[in-house]
């Protein structure tokens, strides 16, 4: 919208001088770099970033991912041949990201079922097979097709899991947000995501609440 100034007052001009035009490049806000660890790091340099960091041998990370019951539920996962699903439909970079670069063979993932009441984790699983491209996103009848994707450069990519097991109890979105050892979990912070990493203190704290 235009600014309107008073009849027969001055507008100032923009200051063109070089310690202006420096100030002005002083604010301006620093690109985020693309790369995952950079981007999805604490500003006091939290968990996110490292789920990307080299591991040490036999090192087991976590995760979470969610899914709308009515889509594809936990009962879905199990009744599964081998109870194995591949974990496809994944259009966000960020959790493209974690879900390629971070997630490796054997790292166990909680189930969350998401838009229902109530939201809860309800089970665990297992990667059995490590990222690779997502052939929903190069199908023109699928929903999740992306034109912009190929098979030659594809941009979206997929995991298997496995069901390992139930949770004793499902832990709602509640009991997390009440939970003061999970009050930086990531599925509190960037909750838009549908695949977010599980640090080891908050796995086992949701482990805890679900035996409580």
């Amino acid at each position: 919208m235009k600014s309107r100034a008073k009849k027969g007052s001055a507008v100032k001009k923009p200051a063109t001088t070089k310690k202006a035009a420096a100030r002005k490049k002083k604010a301006a806000p620093k690109a985020r770099s693309a790369t995952p660890a950079s981007q999805f790091s604490t500003p006091a340099g939290g968990p996110w970033g490292k789920c990307f960091l080299p591991r040490a041998n036999g090192e087991k990370r976590y995760w979470l991912v969610k899914s709308e019951p009515e889509t594809f539920g936990w009962s879905d996962l199990v009744r599964a041949q081998h109870q194995t699903t591949h974990w496809d439909g994944v259009r966000n970079h960020a959790a493209r990201n974690f879900l390629r670069d971070g997630m490796r063979h054997g790292d166990l993932v909680f189930f969350y079922h998401s838009s229902t009441d109530p939201s809860a984790i309800v089970g665990i699983c297992e990667v059995v097979r490590e990222a690779y491209p997502d052939p929903t996103a190069v199908d023109p009848a699928h929903p999740g097709y992306d034109p912009d994707s190929s098979p030659a450069k594809p941009t979206w990519f997929m995991v298997d899991l496995r069901a390992v097991e139930p949770l004793p109890a499902p832990v709602t979105l509640a009991m997390i947000k009440k939970s003061r050892a999970l009050a930086q979990m990531a599925l509190l912070r960037v909750g838009r995501l549908s695949v977010t990493p599980v640090t080891p203190a908050e796995w086992k704290a949701v482990i805890a609440l679900s035996r409580a």
